[in-house]
């Protein structure tokens, strides 16, 4: 079901059960545009039929955020004009020379070229691929574009990131809310669950340009200004505790005898990226 966010803003909720992430739909005085593609084509189908409910202007385009399976394997389905980040398209690209049957999946996630969860998660969501029609964006862009909606603008900007290299945001100024794709996941492909420090703290600077009230994170909850910034200065903390360490068990002592507190599960597990961040760091630096 759509949910309204502000006057020209709705939002199709996120699901964890096959990790469907959040599809956004902008409407302007002319035209709708879309956030992202979903994650099958069923999926963009239940958006579509949603969109359709509400009299929502007509559909002029659709806008990756980036590559992942979960953003783009609907956008045959969705059969709508769409744009990517140049990198996006180049993913794609070669998406659509892979099989993608189990046998191919089960062999790239043993090869270290898929990661089981997306395994898993694309059979729960699609038992069968054999339609599966993988496709690359209409149009590309390398830095940003804004397209025009009748009143209502939609920019749409490259801000890469550990977690896809072409991850893209968009933002609606007339309403103050910016669509933030995964830009401020870990990185999911390069061995470890993982965050680049440096690299974070470069992504919320590019945010903090952008006056926004409202955040949509594709597999969260939409949150305010003030939730966003909370967790994302927690996350920072956690980021200043483990400094450079790149020993787990010295960065969960450092983060008890700072805060005077165990950590928790979560903070365990954000420790654990940013320490997992460090040793790719230092392996780097070493070659």
């Amino acid at each position: 079901m759509l949910k309204k966010l502000t006057d020209h803003v709705y939002y199709f909720p996120h699901s964890e059960e096959t990790d469907r992430p959040v599809l956004g739909l902008i409407c302007g005085e002319k035209y709708g545009f879309v956030v992202d593609a979903g994650n099958s084509p069923a999926h963009a189908l239940s958006f579509l039929e949603e969109v359709e409910k509400i009299g929502a202007p007509p559909i002029k385009g659709v806008a990756i955020t980036h590559w992942h399976w979960d953003h783009t394997f609907g956008i045959h389905a969705m059969n709508k004009y769409t744009i990517g980040h140049h990198l996006t398209k180049k993913k794609l690209a070669y998406l659509k020379t892979l099989r993608w049957d189990d046998d191919s999946l089960d062999k790239r996630v043993q090869e270290g070229e898929e990661i089981e969860f997306c395994r898993d998660m694309i059979k729960k969501e699609m038992p069968s691929r054999e339609t599966l029609i993988i496709q690359e964006p209409d149009v590309t862009f390398h830095h940003h574009m804004e397209i025009d909606l009748g009143g209502i603008t939609c920019r749409i900007q490259h801000i890469g990131g550990g977690h896809a290299q072409d991850s893209s945001i968009v933002y609606i100024p007339q309403e103050k809310v910016l669509f933030l794709g995964d830009c401020l996941c870990p990185d999911l492909y390069s061995g470890d669950w993982s965050y680049d420090k440096e690299d974070f703290e470069r992504l919320q600077r590019v945010l903090k340009q952008f006056d926004a009230q409202y955040y949509l994170s594709s597999h969260c909850h939409p949150e305010t200004h003030k939730e966003l910034w909370e967790d994302l200065n927690q996350l920072n903390g956690i980021g200043e505790i483990v400094g450079n360490t790149v020993d787990a068990e010295k960065a969960f002592f450092q983060f008890e005898y700072e805060t005077h507190k165990k950590p928790t599960n979560v903070q365990k597990e954000r420790i654990q990226y940013f320490v997992n961040g460090n040793i790719k760091r230092r392996s780097r630096e070493l070659f």
